[in-house]
């Protein structure tokens, strides 16, 4: 009979991975940097706890959108007062806040629960190549 192994929260070994998102969809690119930032390719991988990596994405300013979604993707938010309600574009987004755009896509295919927060503590968004996480000896990672 095979015994099912729970990790210990201090057993659990954190990597980092760096992600170049020059010429990436945006869509391919979040959901495999979400399914690194939960631990879903290791055999650890528990639902209810942590097992994830570290993520640094680059150039975020760079990464594509298929078909017309630049213009015709609309990002909303709500002040919470009547007629509150903003929308902005894709491309306006990206001009303003480059990173939020990319955020946004992989909070989104994160669970909706409490360990959503968590899981993007670790994500670090760049808009440039420049990063200051040299010395966490990030490794490759190839979408």
């Amino acid at each position: 009979m095979n015994k099912t192994t729970i990790v210990n929260p201090k057993d659990i070994e954190k990597k980092w991975y760096i992600v170049d998102a020059k010429d990436l969809t945006l869509g391919k690119l979040a959901t495999k940097v979400a399914d690194k930032l939960r631990g879903k390719d290791k055999p650890t991988f528990s639902p209810h706890m942590d097992t994830g990596d570290f993520v640094i994405i680059t150039n975020a300013t760079k990464v594509s959108l298929s078909g017309e979604k630049m213009d015709k993707k609309l990002y909303h938010r709500h002040s919470g007062f009547p007629g509150g309600l903003k929308k902005i574009s894709a491309r306006d987004l990206m001009e303003r806040k480059p990173n939020k755009v990319v955020e946004l896509a992989v909070r989104g295919m994160l669970p909706k629960n409490r360990l959503r927060d968590v899981f993007m503590k670790k994500l670090k968004i760049y808009p440039t190549e420049e990063h200051p996480h040299t010395a966490q000896n990030p490794e490759k990672l190839d979408i």
